[in-house]
């Protein structure tokens, strides 16, 4: 298990909580709490080893496209493919925004 912590400027706010994915699947889950602060705090358990580049790369294109929220998210991930890592995080946002 490898343990991953970044930090990203934020460029909108949201409100309240959000959980996406389930950890016993074999998948990945997805916890995001809203903050009064300038960044989004992330940290990933993942058993997948040497991968805080590929971490960096997905959250980096996520910025661009939509920014990123100010908040913590805690991400525990069990082997996701990147396509799946950027719809549970988009999920969670999403589902934070409508709350």
């Amino acid at each position: 298990m490898e343990q991953i912590t970044l930090s990203f400027p934020a460029s909108r706010a949201l409100s309240g909580r959000a959980l996406a994915g389930v950890v016993g699947s074999g998948d990945m889950e997805v916890l995001y709490t809203a903050a009064q602060s300038a960044t989004l705090n992330v940290q990933i358990t993942t058993s997948v080893d040497n991968s805080q580049a590929r971490w960096q790369a997905l959250f980096d294109r996520l910025n661009l496209i939509n920014g990123l929220p100010a908040g913590q998210l805690i991400i525990h991930d069990f082997g996701a493919t990147p396509g799946v890592a950027r719809i549970r995080i988009e999920q969670v946002f999403e589902e934070a925004a409508h709350a």
